[in-house]
């Protein structure tokens, strides 16, 4: 009787120390990735909030998380009390324990002021940025649609107002015929050294102007590399593209730089910095008529030339469906994507990598994750 008792008194302490010391390996596999989403989510929720502000003309302003630490205590504590017995006293084993779990995690916000926040989000985006994720996957319409003021000379919408607005109808009808040829495989984009230019004709002459001073190579494309002379659509749409865009017809690799002049060998393009493209994202949304009439914003940006739909569509309410996509409180207004909106989830998630890129700097840093281990 008294060894029984001797051993279940053993194994309660056991289980208490082996609680405590499993609980790091667990923890580890749950945060890994719900403080991944969470950073994530916040994320989203911090665009949002910046693209409502700016539709109501308010300055957006960015934290970044430097770190978190998951400051997890378990502690245990345990006794046994063993008693033989004599005479009439019965013989037993006594254990006595107790376990204490808390979870204080600490994290750290960094604002993004000065250098960084003009790097970041004041500076225009480099073509040498934008274009390659083309090359990943990303449709080239939608792309340009959210990072491209103007391609030759071609207006894409804007978000101050006046009579152009809306943008030329060019515009929309060249990113179509882009879609088309980066479906059929006979657009490339390709980032190089410039003095690597296959084309042989580079014109160093012309004077561009970079966004990003710091970039020594240049982007390319490259139009018709496949089987475009047995394709009549694919033909047109070559010769299209070099119409829109004043192009030599005996050339297939261009350059694209930034500014507005050009010849026929380069595409030059005004590209948006990230506040530009967070301003005429807010400028789309249709907020109510009262908000309008009494002054607190302007009227929303419509689009032509077959792009009617706004680029990401917000939704205005007093009340946020539990399911929605992302969510933000504006003025006493619920602002929030439908999540079974694919189109514009999809666009918001390439604002957001758009956004990652540009933070990128030489003295940035990820945020840093601390879990306890024991």
């Amino acid at each position: 009787m008294t060894r029984k008792a001797l051993s279940t008194a053993i194994l309660s302490v056991s289980f208490l120390a082996a609680g405590c010391a499993g609980i790091g390996p667990s923890r580890l596999k749950a945060d890994q990735v719900d403080y991944a989403r969470a950073l994530g989510d916040a994320k989203k929720r911090e665009i949002l909030a910046a693209i409502v502000g700016l539709r109501f003309a308010d300055a957006p302003s960015f934290l970044t998380v430097s770190s978190i630490i998951a400051a997890y205590t378990f502690d245990t504590t345990g006794g046994l009390s063993v008693n033989a017995g004599s005479g009439a006293q019965p013989n037993y084993a006594l254990a006595t324990g107790s376990v204490s779990y808390s979870n204080h995690p600490t994290f750290t916000f960094t604002p993004t002021t000065g250098d960084a926040y003009a790097s970041a989000y004041i500076r225009p985006l480099s073509p040498t940025l934008v274009m390659p994720l083309a090359e990943s996957g990303i449709p080239i319409d939608l792309l340009l649609r959210i990072t491209a003021q103007s391609i030759s000379g071609l207006q894409n919408g804007t978000a101050l107002g006046g009579p152009n607005a809306a943008g030329s109808p060019e515009f929309f009808q060249l990113l179509r015929v882009l879609r088309r040829l980066q479906l059929a495989g006979e657009l490339n984009i390709e980032t190089r050294n410039a003095d690597d230019d296959k084309s042989g004709k580079t014109d160093k002459s012309a004077k561009t102007t970079k966004a990003n001073s710091a970039d020594k190579g240049g982007v390319f494309i490259t139009l018709g590399a496949t089987r475009s002379g047995s394709n009549k659509a694919v033909v047109d749409d070559l010769t299209l593209v070099r119409k829109l865009l004043h192009l030599s017809p005996k050339m297939k690799t261009y350059e694209i730089v930034y500014g507005q002049s050009s010849d026929q060998n380069r595409i030059p393009m005004v590209t948006r910095s990230v506040l530009g493209i967070l301003t005429d994202l807010g400028a789309q949304i249709a907020v109510p008529d009262e908000q309008v009439g009494n002054g607190a914003t302007k009227p929303s940006i419509g689009l032509i030339g077959g792009e009617t739909r706004p680029t990401i569509v917000v939704k205005v309410s007093e009340k946020v469906p539990k399911d929605a996509y992302v969510s933000v409180l504006y003025d006493k207004a619920n602002y929030w994507i439908d999540r079974g909106d694919f189109d514009s989830k999809y666009a918001f998630t390439v604002v957001q990598n758009l956004m990652a890129l540009a933070e990128v700097t030489d003295t940035s840093k990820s945020p840093v994750v601390t879990i306890p281990a024991n």
